[in-house]
């Protein structure tokens, strides 16, 4: 009985190492098919830069201010929400810039989201018909997206100007808070483009969770620490820390680590997700959609 108990032990352990070891292959051959799948596309470079200019082109043929509508819009939206929400005496200090980097952050991440979900459906034609690797459309996306949010920045950039922080080093912080968001695209938009190709209503429910988002995030109100329901719709919105690497070093001078912290490890998180996906199943995405 005890010899038999030994050998069923050894045994159950040697299907437990074979399994954990099946595992751990698996894993490394689809990290090994995502990275391949990312080289490719990084040497057709051209490719998806020409298609995201094409796509911009396309966005705004035959109007009279082409582009420059983006910019537009965004400076409509920015004085609207100061106009409308700015706070009466000593509070109204810096609100306008508060706003301003809030919705360039803010639109430019909903806008990603919002448009990654329908990716591989929008993209039907292409992938059924070409041999491109996956992560072209990803970084399609992602150029269309990042000449976009250039436009927000010019204005953004026009309201600070005016409204007048003052020009310091501390500056520098929150570009390198925009380039950690820009660096964290490609993974966004790849697992949410993942998303709806599995769950095709998720279309829906992001869509509608990121226009009710926007409330529930410090876009244009401020925090004031009283309130309970403010206080974790502040603490525990992960899009609050997007916004605070950017704003923080301008409107306060420093250098916000908690946000970095958060932000960095967001991105790290959504990289590695977004990688399991483009190896596992970025054969499969053509029977999905």
């Amino acid at each position: 009985m005890a010899m038999k108990e030994v050998h069923g032990g050894r045994e159950g352990r040697g299907t437990n190492h074979q399994n954990n070891s099946c595992g751990t292959t698996t894993m490394i051959s689809a990290l090994n098919g995502a990275f391949d799948d990312i080289f490719r596309a990084m040497k057709l470079r051209r490719v998806w830069i020409a298609l995201a200019h094409e796509d911009i082109g396309d966005q705004h043929r035959r109007t009279t201010l082409g582009p420059l509508w983006l910019l537009v819009n965004y400076l409509a939206f920015a004085g609207t929400f100061v106009f409308v929400f700015q706070p009466a005496g000593k509070d109204a200090a810096g609100y306008a810039a508060y706003v301003a980097i809030g919705l360039m952050v803010w639109f430019y991440l909903m806008e990603v989201i919002s448009l990654s979900v329908p990716l591989f459906k929008r993209e039907e034609s292409f992938i059924e018909g070409t041999t491109l690797p996956l992560f072209v459309y990803v970084m399609r996306l992602t150029i269309q997206s990042a000449i976009r949010a250039g436009y927000a920045v010019v204005g953004c950039v026009i309201i600070l100007l005016i409204s007048g922080p003052s020009l310091t080093p501390a500056w520098l912080w929150s570009l390198a808070g925009l380039l950690l968001i820009l660096l964290t695209t490609p993974a966004l938009i790849t697992v949410f483009a993942f998303t709806g190709a599995f769950f095709p209503d998720s279309e829906f429910i992001v869509g509608n969770l990121m226009r009710v988002g926007m409330f529930f995030t410090p876009v244009f109100w401020v925090y004031n620490g009283q309130d309970a329901i403010q206080t974790y719709a502040y603490l525990w919105n992960p899009f609050t820390y997007f916004l605070d690497v950017a704003r923080t070093p301008i409107l306060i001078g420093e250098f916000p680590s908690n946000a970095f912290a958060v932000t960095g490890i967001t991105a790290l998180v959504m990289w590695a997700i977004a990688l399991l996906l483009l190896g596992k199943y970025r054969r499969q995405v053509v029977f999905l959609i």
